[in-house]
Parts: structure tokens; sequence; C-alpha cells
């Protein structure tokens, strides 16, 4: 009698993604391995950035022209002593090798000096105005990628149609409209009025500054917000929607797309999910980046608007020069859309893991 054969064991293949080279299971820390060099990497680059920013400031607007001190005390009385009192006060009348050192010493440490005109701390100025920046770019950011990534994504899914004509019309116009003449445009049409159209909103500010409070002076407020937020939409969703458009049409004749429809998933399944997510990339670095411009505000709508922004207090800076303020300002400005294209970076492998790799 001849005994039954044991059947042999079936041999599973390893996974590839978590096993390494030789065959041994791969460990969540060397898995993790290309993705901490990747971000040290970036980490790395972006602390070189912010020091060639930090050193950008202080050289770059030296060399506009004018004498802040004389530019203060234009039509007034001043002998020359005073003048070099002065000079002394602000450290103006030191080697410029030795105004370099103390800046950078003093920056490194979170000291951006004291303003030449305010006489106060530059830190506290910035952190003064930075509320009002928020408020108004923060709204205008969300506004327009929200906006921008949706009509991108139609635009493209339709490509040829008259909405896509037409969207990208439309959006090419407003992106090669200079911000400063489209909130001029919008004062005189809907601030002073023009023919039947009456004047509906204020011409700048932030509020009336009759006293309201609570839900009043929020109220205020919005209605001041209306036509500036407007403005930056305008410029800023057009920006967006043809870098989501773009990135999408460069996805549209995949082969993944024709296998998932093949598989009998309905169209905007296969749009929402997996021609889209695979289309953000650029679109995610646009985003923070705007997202940097949120701290940086708008210093030309600002201006224009006089609204009580960073944007607004650039400009007076610049004006005199008031050198530790614009320095301070611009090394805030450039530090927060570093940081933002950082975290942009950092982001880019948990979407696409071949990106790090």
């Amino acid at each position: 009698m001849t005994s039954a054969s044991t059947p042999a064991p079936s041999v599973v293949p390893a996974d590839p993604a978590r096993t390494t080279e030789g065959g041994a299971p791969r460990t969540r820390t060397a898995a993790a391995l290309p993705y901490l060099r990747h971000a040290a990497a970036k980490a790395a680059g972006a602390a070189v950035s912010l020091l060639a920013v930090l050193v950008t400031s202080f050289f770059l607007f030296r060399i506009i022209p004018g004498d802040p001190v004389k530019t203060m005390t234009h039509g007034m009385p001043t002998t020359a002593e005073q003048l070099a009192t002065l000079r002394h006060q602000f450290g103006l009348d030191l080697p410029l090798w030795q105004q370099f050192t103390d800046y950078c010493a003093k920056a490194l440490t979170g000291d951006l000096g004291t303003s030449f005109q305010f006489r106060a701390p530059v830190g506290e100025l910035i952190a003064q105005k930075l509320p009002a920046t928020l408020l108004l770019t923060g709204t205008a950011v969300v506004l327009y990628s929200a906006l921008g990534l949706w009509l991108g994504t139609r635009s493209a899914w339709r490509h040829g149609s008259l909405g896509d004509k037409l969207n990208t019309g439309v959006a090419l116009t407003l992106w090669s409209v200079p911000s400063f003449w489209l909130g001029l445009l919008l004062i005189i049409v809907f601030s002073v009025g023009m023919g039947p159209i009456p004047g509906l909103f204020p011409t700048g500010g932030m509020e009336s500054g009759t006293g309201e409070t609570g839900f009043a002076y929020a109220l205020d407020v919005a209605h001041h917000m209306v036509l500036p937020v407007l403005t930056l939409v305008a410029v800023g969703y057009a920006q967006t929607l043809l870098v989501m458009r773009s990135s999408l049409l460069d996805e549209m004749g995949s082969d993944y797309l024709t296998t998932a429809r093949a598989k009998g998933l309905r169209d905007d399944a296969v749009r929402r999910h997996h021609a889209v997510p695979n289309a953000l990339l650029p679109t995610v670095t646009m985003v923070f980046i705007n997202l940097g411009h949120v701290a940086a505000g708008s210093i030309l709508v600002e201006t224009v608007f006089s609204w009580p922004g960073l944007g607004g207090l650039f400009y007076q800076a610049l004006s005199v020069p008031d050198l530790p303020l614009v320095q301070g300002l611009f090394v805030v400005f450039a530090g927060a859309m570093i940081v933002m294209n950082l975290i942009a970076d950092l982001l880019y492998p948990l979407l696409d893991p071949r990106v790090g790799r």
C-alpha cells in the first residue's frame, strides 16, 4: 500500500516594498530612510536660502539712493552736529562691515533692530500690522485657490468646450492685468461711482472709525474688505486655474485613466479619484507659495486701498528708506515663502511616493 505524498508547502513571494535587496524584511526605519534623507536635504537647502536672504536684505536696500536722516529731518531746521548725532544714534556712521556684522548677530537672535522713523522695535511693528495682512490676504488666498482649482479642473476635463475657452480667456486676461491698476479701476467704478453705478464700497482703510463693536464691527471690516479681496482673487485665481488646467491636461492621456474607465468607473470618479490627485503636484507648490504671500501681503493692493497691513508698512519704510524696517520686512516676506516651499517639498513624497526616492 502506497502512502499518500504530502503536498509541498506553497511559497509566497516576498513583497519588494517590504524587503531589502537581499530578501530580508525591511524595517520601518529602513523604509523611512529615503524620506528622511529627502527631508534633511530640503531643510538644509531652506537654511542656506534663509542665510542668503539675510545677507541680501542688508546690501540690497543700501543701494537705494537717499539719506534716511535727511529725509526724516526734511523741512526742519537742523544743524550739521544734529545730523551727525542722529547718524550716530542709528549706527550709520559705522563702517559698512561693522553694520553688517551687528545686523547679522542681532537678526540670528530674533532682534530685527529699531525703526528709524517710528523709533520702535521692528518686531513689534510687524506684529501690530500682521493681523490685518493675514485677514486680507488669507481670505483672498483661500477663495482664489478653491476657485482656481475647481474651474481649472472643469476646464481641463472639458477642454475645447465653450466653457473652457471662456474660462481660459478670462483667466489669461486677468493674469495680465496689474493688480494696482485693477484696484484703481474698482475704486473708480464701485467706490466713487460711475454713471448709473453708485458708490457702494469705501475707497480704503480697514474700518469706518465710528466706534462699532461686535457684529457691527465685523460687518464694517467685511465691507471694507470687499474691493481689495476682489482685486486679489481676480488676479490670483487666474494663475491657479491655468496651472491646474495644464497639469490635468498632461494626465488626460495616461493609460491608468483608460484602465479606470475600462473597469466601469464613472467619469466623475475617474476625475476625482485618479486624474486630479496625480495632477496636484505643481498646483500644491503654487498653493503653498500663495500661502507664503499671506504673510507677505500685497504691497501694491494694500497701498492702493490704504489697508493697514505689512504691505503698506513696507511702502512707508521704503520711502525714507527706513533701513531696519525694510530689512526686517524683507526677511519676513522671503522667510515665509521659503518655509512654505519647504512644507510643499516635505508633502511631495506623501502625495507621490516616487518623489524623494
